[in-house]
């Protein structure tokens, strides 16, 4: 607001420039969802390696494909995953080992056999009367805590010390729920937690009746179509990425191998991809590839049957065949695995090198990390899948194994959709998430030509930046974008209404799929 003017002088006002800038969203933040041997429950995870996920998770499991999908995104250029991890309980158990440790009793952090590898010990080193005043409490009240993962196999060791069962700083059960990756004070039937009434009594780290060694945890069942779509309402299964702010791509990796995630749940999946401006990838059946003579024509009469169409199918791409890697849990022995982590991690790495506009295809999108191709498919079957919008996985003598299609499941040339290509609809959602985000200052600004000035301004300079980088055709600002927002888009009805319509458009790059060169002999010089 205006300077008071009291006294005779120079006042200094600084006026707003109008400038707010507009970040663009990340691109290829993917989401995994499915079983791991550990972790927390339906509670989207950040990891950043997979040195994270093996310790938030356990790290590959022969039982469930989800880990080595991971390990394929990162090995191929990933830097950012969501895990979702997923548990059908058997019976009423919730399958958390249980353990005791001189009369506190704990159970695993979350469910699952790894909690049978625990063991607590309870002991009184180090406390002293200074360090018991510090809280309040008398040494008589504190105890330390060490928990040990597989102590068979020398495994990871926490160290909790100074606990207390007395209401305070240092209660044990809010401490472990800060502190330790491993341990929970179980809790009773009313939801309160199981404190002992006196403190735990110092164990034997080298001996006992076991009762500190954890008991009874169990796996989860093989997920069926009801926990993998979950509930909307509870924010379970897929809609547990209800919880998380942002993701690009989701990954849902079958639950065994030789197994198909279920078409069911691709379909609600990628239902929600379109409400979240997400991808989905999609993994082809395992029938598909069974026999690999007719594997192109099976894949051909096999597409409808997954139901994916629709205009949603703009934000879903399907990838074949599955690859062949070498699992080291098998002695390096080859197994088939589906392609998705692979294709999610491509992704990220063509985005980091040429940018979300670039098709995350061709002989840079090589597949790290593997041994082969369950089909290797000819130019003649590749031309018979990629007209219907199956995007292969070729191998080629000198340049290896590559992605070699970028079409979205609404790519059919019959569907003839202006979402045909994977990096025309990454770049849509990329805009429309990063413009989302970046226009919110927007709201309950006063609704006239300066708001609509500020607009253009900052949508502008978005839309400018990315012609700069090459995301649009056109040599031109003017024939690569525009930014309209002005008294012809927002009518007086509108601002009556409270409707402020900013329209944006963009010419989007298209690949170069088909390669055409006409040669021709010259006539030699005919002399007249």
């Amino acid at each position: 607001m205006p300077v008071p003017l009291t006294y005779p002088g120079v006042y200094i006002e600084e006026i707003p420039s109008g400038v707010r800038t507009i970040v663009g969203v990340a691109t290829s933040i993917t989401a995994f969802i499915g079983r791991t041997q550990r972790g927390p429950l339906n509670e989207p995870t950040t990891i950043n390696s997979f040195g994270d996920f093996e310790r938030t998770f356990g790290g590959l499991w022969v039982d469930a494909p989800l880990g080595y999908a991971v390990r394929d995104f990162f090995l191929n250029g990933g830097s950012q995953a969501l895990i979702v991890r997923l548990f059908r309980p058997t019976g009423d158990a919730d399958g958390k080992a249980t353990m005791s440790a001189g009369g506190l009793n704990l159970e695993a952090s979350s469910p699952g056999e790894w909690g049978n590898k625990l063991k607590v010990d309870v002991n009184y080193t180090g406390i002293t009367d200074e360090v018991a005043a510090r809280y309040g409490l008398t040494t008589a009240d504190m105890f330390n805590l060490t928990v040990q993962y597989d102590p068979a196999n020398k495994g990871p060791i926490e160290r909790i010390r100074n606990l207390s069962v007395v209401e305070g700083l240092r209660r044990v059960d809010r401490v472990l729920e800060q502190e330790s990756q491993y341990v929970r004070v179980r809790s009773l039937d009313d939801g309160t937690p199981d404190l002992p009434n006196a403190i735990p009594t110092e164990t034997d780290p080298d001996g006992g009746d076991g009762s500190n060694i954890g008991q009874g945890g169990a796996n989860s069942q093989a997920l069926d179509q009801a926990t993998y779509e979950g509930s909307k309402d509870n924010k379970t299964g897929v809609y547990a990425l209800d919880k998380a702010d942002l993701f690009n791509l989701l990954c849902i990796p079958p639950d065994a191998r030789g197994l198909d995630t279920p078409a069911p749940v691709y379909q609600t999946a990628m239902t929600y991809c379109a409400e979240r401006r997400a991808m989905l990838i999609v993994d082809p059946p395992v029938a598909w590839s069974a026999i690999k003579e007719t594997a192109a024509a099976t894949a051909r009469d096999g597409l409808g049957d997954l139901g994916l169409s629709g205009v949603e199918a703009r934000n879903a791409a399907l990838y074949f065949p599955p690859v062949l890697e070498a699992d080291p849990l098998r002695e390096g022995q080859i197994d088939t695995f589906m392609p998705c982590g692979i294709v999610a991690g491509v992704m990220a790495r063509t985005d980091t090198q040429r940018g979300v506009w670039k098709a995350p295809a061709g002989l840079d999108a090589s597949l790290n990390g593997i041994q082969g191709l369950a089909v290797n498919l000819n130019d003649a079957e590749n031309g018979m899948l990629n007209p219907l919008g199956i995007n292969c996985l070729r191998s080629f003598p000198i340049n290896g194994r590559v992605v070699w299609g970028a079409r979205t499941l609404r790519g059919a040339d019959q569907l003839a959709d202006e979402y045909k290509y994977v990096p025309v609809r990454r770049l849509a959602l990329y805009i429309e998430e990063s413009l989302y985000r970046g226009t919110q200052w927007v709201v309950f600004e006063p609704n006239d030509e300066p708001l609509w000035a500020q607009i253009r301004l900052n949508v502008g300079a978005f839309m400018h930046n990315l012609f700069r980088q090459g995301a649009f055709q056109g040599t031109t600002p003017r024939e690569a974008y525009f930014v309209k927002c002005d008294k012809e888009s927002t009518t007086q009805n509108d601002i009556n209404l409270g409707i402020v319509n900013i329209v944006v458009g963009f010419a989007p790059l298209k690949p170069a799929e088909f390669i055409v060169i006409k040669l021709q002999q010259m006539a030699g010089q005919i002399e007249v």
